[in-house]
């Protein structure tokens, strides 16, 4: 991006508040016209913005335009991929992101860090901090699994806790 200005970006775009949307300002091709919204969605929910033949994530250039720097990584601060209101990003580390993501899809038990353990017939629960998996015990009650893992996410995660359950 290190041929990306502010100057240039406020050239091209217009920054919609409401939405975060960037909107472009001129016509960069013949396919898109002057006041469209900026880019297409990737398949991971990112929107993504071609800029002189190079793509870049609008995210990113919604943070370049208003704070003026790049951090290697930027958070969606609400999961959302496609909210880029300037409110909504933040800089993190890419643990932090990582911390910041919603349950996955592959998760059985309902609650994020808490796993079935066929040989103990038990639910185990863990978390990440610091790049190390943090084992917290096994317990007969996925509820109080859960509980002890969100307690230690609070802890260890902070503002960056995700808990995957819309209660956060």
């Amino acid at each position: 991006m290190r041929d990306l200005t502010v100057d240039l970006l406020n050239h091209l775009f217009e920054y919609d508040k409401e939405t975060g949307n960037l909107i472009w300002k001129t016509r960069p091709t013949n396919n898109v016209k002057a006041g469209e919204i900026a880019g297409s969605e990737t398949e991971k929910g990112y929107i993504r913005i071609a800029i002189n033949h190079k793509k870049y994530r609008a995210h990113r250039l919604v943070f370049l335009m208003h704070k003026g720097y790049l951090p290697k990584t930027l958070d969606h601060i609400n999961g959302d991929r496609k909210d880029n209101r300037i409110e909504n990003l933040r800089p993190a580390t890419s643990a932090q992101n990582a911390q910041n993501r919603d349950i996955s899809s592959k998760n059985k038990s309902g609650y994020k860090g808490v796993y079935w353990v066929k040989q103990t017939k038990k639910w185990r629960a863990e978390i990440e901090a610091s790049g190390e998996r943090i084992h917290l015990g096994y317990f007969y009650n996925v509820e109080e699994a859960a509980e002890v893992v969100r307690k230690a996410r609070e802890e260890l995660h902070g503002v960056f806790a995700n808990h995957g359950d819309n209660n956060d």
